[in-house]
């Protein structure tokens, strides 16, 4: 509104120009800092997540989003894993990959032993 009142009225235009010039850069700043603190790592937790999904193999143990511990049997497609849960062989069902939300590879628990 300033800068239309400025060039109607036919007053020089310093202050206005610098008002814009503010307004542009505390923008440009803004843009800047919801980037990184917004956007940035939602894109780094999406690229791990799929990184995760990419390695799960037959053998892993999971966790669910739900806390339920679980091995995977098999891999059927890109998006669904058949699960075992606890010692009841008869207790396979297939999961939404995206319902894993921790993945341990076969053989790289560490196991303490009490001397």
């Amino acid at each position: 509104m300033n800068l239309l009142a400025a060039v109607l009225s036919g007053k020089p235009q310093g202050s206005t120009t610098s008002s814009v010039v503010m307004l542009v850069m505390y923008i440009v700043i803004f843009v800047g800092i919801f980037y990184f603190l917004m956007i940035r790592p939602q894109k780094k937790q999406k690229n791990k997540t799929e990184e995760m999904h990419k390695a799960m193999e037959p053998g892993d143990n999971i966790m669910t989003t739900c806390g339920f511990y679980g091995t995977i049997l098999d891999i059927p497609d890109d998006t669904t894993i058949i699960v075992e849960f606890g010692n009841n062989k008869n207790c396979r069902i297939p999961m939404h990959k995206n319902a894993v939300a921790e993945l341990e590879k076969q053989g790289t628990a560490v196991e303490s032993e009490d001397k």
